[in-house]
């Protein structure tokens, strides 16, 4: 369980026993391992020094074992210093390089195949991301999301920002709203573009992960990593034309009432603009917005009358633009 933060498995058995044991001392806790306490000693001062073992004062001393969810938590944190200090080492071992071999082509770029190793690979982005995660999404998807992506949520809980770009497809995925609501709550910036051309993630403006085709099957069986360069200076280029194109995913209601009550008209219409400007069909927006079709055909039309508007996009792209929706 804790092999790849560097605890040695032996120590870690030594962890998992004392988790089983009330406070005891060295002396009972070698003899229930069936160790030596000169064996056991030097286990326990690993352990002490990762967090994962607390001596408690008073003679003898007596031991106790973390949590196991707050030792992962403790060992998350001392491996992501420990990250952050080797890629400052790094940066700066770049200045030994020769100035032809710091920017080799054939650097800026990597090939992944096997659903396994792009899976990885995604992983390690979204966990390496310490300013900014920028995310264009679209389907169609290998699989559903039933839920929030957790690597995204542990990145706001860091103060990072992340931006999410998505197609209009991807919110009529069943369930899509309440996962755009969870992940805009707990601070994503999230907009919509009704022409989102390709799946990609880029963690720092340093490193990129993008798919080679825009097959379902294939997306997440084969996969680009782009590393700094002019490549990843125009695939950051055309996240940000996209995103000042775009507009905001409707938030959760707001002004409304008790949950499985209708809101406001005044945020319902906030949402309808949204939801136009997105370029939803109008079973979503209905749908989305708990009225019936011919309630949302008179709501579209007196907004087009007010606004001047010849089509529900243009009236819809027209409001968020004029602010009737944050941007």
């Amino acid at each position: 369980m804790f092999e790849p933060f560097g605890v040695l498995a032996s120590d870690e058995a030594l962890y998992r026993l004392l988790l089983r044991q009330p406070p005891v001392d060295l002396a009972g806790l070698a003899a229930a391992a069936g160790r030596t306490e000169a064996e056991t000693a030097p286990a326990i001062d690993r352990l002490t020094e990762l967090g994962l073992v607390t001596l408690l004062p008073g003679a003898p001393v007596r031991l106790v074992a973390t949590r196991p969810d707050a030792a992962v938590d403790q060992l998350t944190v001392r491996w992501q210093d420990q990250v952050s200090v080797a890629r400052t080492a790094a940066t700066a071992l770049l200045a030994d390089l020769p100035v032809e071999r710091r920017h080799r082509p054939e650097d800026q770029v990597e090939i992944l195949f096997g659903r396994g190793s792009v899976a990885a690979r995604f992983d390690r982005l979204q966990r390496s991301v310490r300013s900014e995660l920028l995310v264009l999404d679209r389907p169609p998807y290998a699989q559903e999301p039933a839920e929030p992506n957790r690597a995204e949520l542990e990145i706001l809980a860091r103060g990072a920002r992340v931006r999410g770009l998505y197609a209009p497809e991807a919110l009529q995925v069943p369930g899509a709203f309440d996962i755009f609501e969870a992940v805009v709550a707990a601070g994503e910036q999230a907009r919509v573009h009704t022409d989102v051309p390709l799946k990609l993630a880029v963690a720092d403006a340093s490193t990129a992960i993008l798919p080679f085709s825009r097959e379902a099957h294939e997306m997440v069986d084969s996969a680009f990593v782009i590393h700094e360069g002019a490549l990843l200076d125009a695939l950051v280029q055309l996240f940000e034309l996209l995103w000042a194109a775009a507009v905001p995913v409707p938030g959760p209601w707001s002004g409304g009432g008790a949950e499985g009550e209708p809101a406001t008209d005044a945020a319902a219409d906030r949402q309808l603009v949204t939801l136009l400007a997105a370029g939803l069909k109008d079973e979503a927006v209905a749908r989305r917005l708990g009225v019936s079709a011919r309630t949302l055909n008179r709501r579209v039309s007196a907004l087009m009358q007010r606004l001047g508007a010849r089509t529900r996009f243009q009236a819809g792209l027209q409001a968020a633009r004029d602010g009737a929706v944050d941007t």
